[in-house]
């Protein structure tokens, strides 16, 4: 695994930590393959119950790192070779998709600023526990880009098409207290405390029922995109599923002799 992702798995947490602090954690190809290999290994890894992600220094991360972009849009020019934007369905697609599609619950721990493809990371996760120092910002279209790394369709679920469409086409830095009125984090908490809290309620999550997780961001998914009706029936099925899993019965069982469940993520 490159330096610039650094990934660690114990007792069914796998931390996944951006490392290139001397340039606020931009993303650059090695870093964006790195991250985007070791998402997939997170996912497809059985002893891996949830995941947190978060990073090093002081930002959580700038989004594309621009000194590699300036040199790569320069070598289109002179060869019109087009591989600038490519990195959005090599890169950004794939780990977005590994985030939203993970079958385990993701955590974003975020350290600082997370702007352009660093938000849609954060925002890509189930759950964010931001740093009272962090803020966040679309930036694209400060830089004349349209959004990716998933923000059009995560932002307005999470805030509304409105106010997405504010931050969009008018990109602002966002205080942690403001990401937490709008509803992008979900909890904020003292910087000093933020790996430690991040890391708590990432491995509470490593503890709990995590097939019965993976259900309820399959349905979230699922019933954003579809009628009510074909989302009952999506809901029929996936708790037909939890209905058979060891966890229901394990929690069941706890229940009639007063004690509490101990899951097994299946």
């Amino acid at each position: 695994m490159a330096d610039t992702v650094l990934y660690d798995v114990t007792d069914g947490l796998a931390t996944v930590t951006l490392n290139r602090p001397d340039a606020m954690n931009a993303m650059n190809t090695e870093a964006k393959e790195a991250l985007r290999d070791v998402l997939r290994e997170a996912a497809a890894d059985p002893a891996v119950r949830a995941v947190l992600l978060t990073a090093t220094g002081r930002a959580f991360c700038v989004g594309q790192d621009l000194k590699e972009h300036i040199g790569l849009l320069a070598e289109d020019r002179e060869t019109g070779a087009g591989r600038t934007m490519t990195t959005v369905r090599e890169h950004y697609n794939p780990i977005v998709t590994a985030l939203t599609e993970m079958p385990k619950p993701v955590v974003a721990g975020v350290n600082g600023v997370a702007a352009g493809a660093g938000a849609g990371f954060a925002l890509a996760a189930d759950y964010r526990v931001v740093a009272d120092t962090a803020s966040f910002n679309t930036s694209f279209a400060g830089v004349a880009l349209t959004a990716d790394s998933g923000v059009s369709w995560t932002l307005p679920r999470l805030i509304g098409h409105g106010r997405a469409a504010d931050l969009l086409l008018f990109p602002r830095s966002l205080s942690a207290q403001e990401a937490y009125e709008l509803g992008i984090a979900n909890k904020v908490v003292p910087a000093g405390e933020l790996a430690a809290e991040a890391a708590a309620v990432a491995r509470r999550l490593a503890e709990g029922p995590t097939a019965a997780y993976a259900a309820i961001k399959e349905s979230l998914a699922y019933g954003a995109g579809h009628s009510l009706a074909e989302t009952l029936a999506k809901e029929d099925e996936l708790q037909v599923r939890a209905g058979a899993s060891e966890d229901h019965h394990r929690a069941v069982d706890a229940f009639v002799k007063k004690e509490k469940p101990v899951f097994l993520g299946r």
